[in-house]
């Protein structure tokens, strides 16, 4: 039995389901260019972020070692995230309008896999080196608050970070699995039913 199905080619023969399909395509096209969009968003923030961390350094010239480490530490966590973040343009791009249905699917689990990668392994590693880096990086200047000032300055920076890794990160994740998902099992459902209407007619 033949996998490889053109199913838009096919569906044009199904008239009265075609409208379903039609929905389906827009629904991909949106989520592709959302999270194109998202990612050049995301690129052009964390180069600004970086490029005025580098300037607040060379202008205010740190003394102590850990506020120079601290801030290698939190440009180096916005490169090594965007590194990878990067990655999944290809695979968004390659969602192309002239696929097949096991192309289309295919393209989607190599999505799902990458992007599940980015958010364990590689947003875990950022969270970590980007909070140690802002520890560091305070450190001089809290040395420099009286106590209860540097406690309050830490323990805020806590709360924040706090907030980020348990609250808005599974909720993220949450949300981009959801979508990616459920267009997943359109198309799956798409092709088994294809598969099926095939088969029928073979017999």
């Amino acid at each position: 039995m033949a996998t490889n199905i053109d199913f838009k080619n096919l569906w044009k023969q199904q008239t009265a389901q075609r409208p379903s399909m039609e929905e389906l395509l827009g629904r991909l096209k949106k989520f592709k260019n959302e999270n194109i969009r998202k990612l050049i968003v995301t690129n052009i923030l964390l180069i600004i972020t970086s490029t005025l961390i580098g300037l607040i350094c060379y202008h205010y010239q740190p003394q102590m070692i850990t506020t120079k480490i601290g801030i290698i530490l939190i440009i180096l966590a916005m490169v090594i995230f965007l590194s990878a973040y990067n990655l999944l343009f290809m695979n968004f791009h390659k969602l192309d309008s002239d696929q097949t249905n096991t192309e289309y699917l295919h393209s989607l689990y190599l999505l799902k896999n990458k992007q599940k990668f980015m958010q364990t392994t590689m947003l875990n590693l950022y969270f970590i080196i980007l909070f140690a880096g802002i520890c560091l990086y305070m450190y001089e200047y809290a040395l420099r608050m009286q106590l209860v000032y540097a406690v309050a300055t830490y323990a805020i920076t806590f709360l924040w970070v706090g907030f980020n890794w348990f609250y808005l990160r599974p909720r993220t994740i949450r949300k981009q699995q959801a979508k990616l998902n459920e267009l997943i099992d359109k198309f799956e459902e798409i092709n088994e039913q294809l598969k099926t209407d095939i088969s029928i007619d073979n017999n």
